[in-house]
This record gives structure tokens, sequence and C-alpha cells, in this order.
């Protein structure tokens, strides 16, 4: 858990001082760089949107058929005015039913327009989350171990939403707005060009003031978007350590912690509110401006050029006038959304672009029968971050059926041996084979198929009993989950609760203790019947009856099937094959039990050691 550190306010934003206040300026001055690629973004955005382009273009059909009814509303109110003024009642209540009608047809085609772009818009936006959810499943462990959670979750929900309000809030309907501003300037030419003069004059100062809000406006929704992930990402680190911090009674410190990270997130909203409510009150005095303007000379300028407007002719133009400005108007709000989907689009296609990905193989396939050699580990070396080895020259051989024992104090590198054999992390040297085959030519999904894993830590996902058993399988077999979960002694337990092989697992498999989620482990394991078996630690943190469960679990699991197993316990490998003493990285001892007991060196210690403590709690207990 890290303080958050001290901000200063810079733009109308809260930005953190120090080395994270600097990558957040460098990334504003690259953002800042990049201005003008709303083209560009849009474009990436098509193929998402490609499929769904026929509600797309009906929707568009739609709003220029919308558009061109409402440039007929003020000719025809015009036409009812002049109606009023003579007495004619016939006209009256022709151009009445007429106007009704263009209203009644417009909200209904508005109505239809308007869903038909949100469905396209629904539908792209599910396309381009599960591209962002893929794209996040194929990312190196590195780099998800560098990335805080909560970030990630943050392009797949947030960042994809805001991109979603292009259709959401009718922001395409922009369209519409500029073929309507056209149809206007046309019609007000059309009725009197001098007043359709005092009008135009109101935008260049319109534009002026449009160019200058964008720039704020877009890195204020760039703020939003980074500290929202920012604040994401602290509240699933507090969640996940919600047990840690009431242990320590660090809820205030959490507390205050959170208010400053909110309190930044606030103030970018409120430096995107302020330009967008400056922005709007401008328009909207720029339009009362202009429409006095325009009353003036229809009712006293005229004196001045002796150029008479009829009355219809100024309800008209003041209509024309009020349509005019309610285009530039919602041109000017949607303007704002796009520059808010535009910054979730700049995160989401940088998310899209990482290159961070797993590897795909060279085609290879892993044959069991290829070679007697199961695994062959050959000058391996290996570092998390560079300049910290972890493996070095590590080498030794595993032969098919052959069970090996890794032993070792914590950071000797037993478990970066399994994470290496499964290709979550790629090689700094060295080579790794699985039954002859080099594994940096396999796919990895075609190399793992061919693996058992029970880790220390298991992870279960919301879902049933026999899901989360038959879990990688294609389809459930039923009775093969009721034989597996019978083989680890669990069937008894599972059978009781309510439901069976079909019970609820909670989130994280809180409903399961932490026996019966290694339990399940197992059971996961025999089910998938693999050539190769990894255990991690598998029977670090059970009790003893739970440990004698899994050892004839283990027993059933491993038989007949070549093994890898990272033992805290020693007194559960010493049947092992051959046992691999790692020490700083390298392997210091290799053998059988007996032969490193003789041997009085590193094993032997660590025997002495765990059974003087296992006598020591005998005896206190």
């Amino acid at each position: 858990m890290s303080s958050t550190p001290e901000v200063v306010t810079t733009a109308g934003s809260a930005t953190p001082k120090g080395k994270k206040g600097d990558k957040l300026r460098a990334y504003h001055e690259e953002a800042a760089s990049k201005e003008g690629v709303d083209g560009r973004l849009l474009v990436r955005l098509w193929p998402f949107v490609k499929p769904h382009a026929k509600l797309v273009a009906f929707s568009l059909a739609g709003l220029v058929v919308i558009t061109v009814f409402g440039l007929f509303r003020p000719i025809v109110l015009s036409w009812i005015v002049d109606d009023a003024g003579h007495g004619r009642s016939e006209g009256l209540f022709r151009n009445g039913m007429i106007l009704a009608g263009l209203l009644i047809v417009s909200q209904t085609l508005g109505f239809v327009q308007i869903y038909t772009m949100q469905l396209a818009g629904a539908g792209a936006m599910g396309d381009l989350r599960r591209a962002v959810f893929a794209r996040m499943q194929r990312l190196t462990l590195r780099y998800v171990d560098g990335t805080p959670i909560g970030r990630l979750v943050t392009r797949a929900t947030n960042d994809v939403d805001a991109l979603g309000e292009l259709f959401a809030s009718g922001a395409l309907n922009a369209v519409g707005d500029l073929l309507s501003l056209v149809g206007i300037v046309v019609a007000m030419l059309a009725l009197d060009w001098r007043m359709a003069l005092i009008a135009f004059a109101a935008l260049p100062p319109v534009l002026v003031l449009v160019n200058f809000v964008r720039r704020r406006t877009r890195e204020a929704y760039r703020s939003i978007r980074m500290r929202t992930a920012r604040m994401n990402a602290y509240l699933n680190e507090q969640v996940l350590g919600m047990a840690v911090v009431q242990a320590f009674a660090r809820e205030d410190a959490a507390d205050r912690e959170f208010d400053e990270i909110n309190a930044t997130y606030r103030d970018a909203n409120k430096a995107a509110i302020f330009w967008e409510a400056l922005l709007d009150a401008a328009i909207e005095m720029v339009a009362s401006v202009c429409i006095a303007a325009v009353l003036w000379w229809a009712g006293v300028g005229r004196s001045f050029s002796g150029v008479s407007v009829p009355f219809p002719i100024v309800v008209a133009f003041a209509q024309y006038l009020k349509q005019f400005f309610e285009p530039v108007s919602q041109i000017a709000a949607r303007y704002t959304l796009l520059q808010s989907a535009m910054s979730g689009a700049e995160r989401v296609f940088e998310f899209l672009d990482i290159a961070d990905l797993e590897p795909e193989g060279e085609g290879a396939r892993v044959d069991p029968a290829a070679s007697p050699l199961a695994v062959r580990f050959s000058d391996v070396c290996f570092s998390y971050k560079e300049g910290t080895p972890v493996l070095r020259n590590v080498s030794f051989d595993v032969k098919a059926g052959e069970r090996i024992a890794l032993v070792g104090a914590t950071g000797a590198g037993k478990t970066t041996v399994v994470a290496l054999l499964l290709r979550l992390y790629e090689l700094n040297s060295g080579s790794i084979e699985v039954f002859g085959t080099p594994i940096d030519r396999v796919a990895p999904t075609e190399l793992r198929r061919h693996f058992s894993v029970v880790p220390q830590d298991v992870v279960l996902f919301p879902g049933s009993v026999a899901e989360n058993v038959a879990l990688g399988a294609d389809t459930i077999d039923r009775e093969a989950v009721r034989n597996a979960l019978r083989i680890v002694g669990l069937l008894a337990a599972v059978e009781a609760r309510e439901g069976g092989i079909d019970a609820p697992i909670e989130e994280r498999g809180s409903n399961f203790s932490a026996g019966e989620r290694q339990l399940l482990a197992f059971a996961r394991a025999i089910l998938r019947r693999s050539p190769l078996v990894l255990l991690d630690e598998a029977t670090a943190n059970v009790d003893s009856e739970t440990e004698a469960k899994l050892k004839l679990a283990s027993d059933e699991l491993l038989r007949g099937r070549t093994s890898i197993v990272i033992a805290h316990r020693l007194s559960t490998i010493q049947n092992a094959d051959r046992i691999l003493v790692f020490h700083r990285g390298r392997i210091a001892e290799g053998g059988t039990h007996a032969e490193l007991m003789a041997l009085g060196g590193l094993y032997a210690k660590l025997h002495r050691l765990q059974f003087q403590e296992q006598r020591t709690a005998a005896a206190l207990a």
C-alpha cells in the first residue's frame, strides 16, 4: 500500500508531484502533440462499426429526412401567421395540419433514428470490449505484474463506455446539425440577406471560443480518464487487502489516501464542467444578442435603409435564427462529448497497440511419444528485473514417467522453473525442451494443454463446482467430475451442499475453506489427465487431515505421469525419484532422499531443521 503523493493544481486539474507527476505531465505533453488525431482514431474505430454499418446508414438517412422537415417548419409557420393576419381560416387550418404533420413525422423518425444509432453503438462497443478483453488475455505476465489490475479493468469498462458516448449521446448526429446549418443559411439568405449578415457576424467569435475551449476540454477529459484508472486501481487494492487493512487498523489512513485520490478526480471533473458550461453560456449569450439585433433591424433599423420587412418574414426569420443557434449549441455540446470519447479512444487503442504479448510460436507440436526425455533445461538464465538474476545456468533432465522434486529456500528459483516451463515468461538465455521440442517453437496454448497444474494459491472462478473442476474442458463430463472429487475425498462434502456438483462457487471461492479449494485444484488436475504434472507447494497451507487426503489424491494424480513437485514439507517428497536442491538460482545438489541425507549438504540441513521444528511443535502441543 503506497501513500498518495501530494498534488498541485495545473490547468484546472490536480497533478501529483514527484516522479508520478513528471510522468503525468509527460503524458499530457505527448497527448497535446496528438491534437487533430480524432480522424485517425475514428478510422481505427471503423472496423468495429462496419458490421453494424447498415444500422448507422439507416440512422443517418433518417437524420437527413428529419433535417429537411425541420427546415420547412419556419416557412409553414410564416404561412400560418400570414393566414391569421388576413383572416384566411381555410388556409390557417390547412397549414396548421401541415405543421402538425411535420412535427409528428419528425418526432416519430427521431425515435427510430436514435434507437437504430444506439443499437449500432451498443454492438460496436460490445465488439470493441471483446477485442480489449482478448488483448488482455494475450498480455505477458511480465506486463500484468507491472500494471495495477484496476487500470487494466478501466480499459474494458470506463474507457470503452466513454467512447460509446459517441452513439449513446447522439454525438454522431452532428452530421444532421451541419446539414441543418447549411439549409438554414440558404433559407436565411433567401428571406433577407441583410438580417442574415447580422446573424452570421456572430459566427467568428463563436468559432474562436470553440477553438479556445477545445484543447482545454480535451486535456480535462484526459485527466478524468487517467484519474478514473488510478481510483479503480486503488479501490481494487483496498478491497483485496481489506483483511490486512482492518487487522492493522488502517481504515483512517486508507480513508485519507482515498480522499486525496478522489479530490484529484473531482478537480479534473470540475475543470471539464467549467469549460463545458463556459461554452454553453457563451453561445446562448451570442444567440440572444444576435436575435435582439435582428429584431432591432426588422423594427427600427429598416427606417434607416427604407427597406420594409413583412411580419411573416420576421417570424420565419426569427425561427430560422433560433434553429440556427440550436445546431451551433448542439455541435458545441457534442464536441465536448467527442473530446471525452476521443480521450477514451486514445487509451483504448493505446492498449490495443501494446506489443508485450505472449509469443505465438512457430506452429510446432508437442508429441509425448517423440522423446524419452519429458523435460530438458539447458543453461537456463532468467531474471524478472534486469540486473537481478533469479536462475543462473540451470540444467537438468526429467525422464518420461519420472517424479522430480524441487526444494530450497524461499526465492531460490523453484517456482520460476514452473513458470518458465509453462512459458509464462520468456527466457533470457538457454533453452527448454518438452518431449524433445523447444518450447519457443510451440504456441503457449498448445504447450500448456500437456500440463496439469496444481498451484499453491488456488484460483476458483464464479460458477458451479462442476464448471471449476472441468476448467479447460470443452464439455463437462459430470460423471468424470464426480469421480475426480471422489478420488480427492471431497465428493461427500460437495454432495452435502445444496445443488451438489452444481453448487455455486462465490467470488474467489470464499464459501469454501482453504483445504477444500486445494482439493478442488487436485480434482481439476486429475480430470485433465495431462502427461505432465506440476505441483507448486500444493500442500503447504493445509492441516494434517487435509494433507492426508491430498497425499492420496497426489498418488492418484502422479501415477504413470511425469511430475515436477515443488515441496515445502520435505516429508511429502521422500519417495521422489530425484530431488533437486536450489540455492540462489542454481542447482546445488541432486539425488534421492537417501543420497542427499548421506551427503550431509543443504538438503540434510533443511531436513534436520524441519524435523526439529516438527518435534518442537509437537512438544508444545
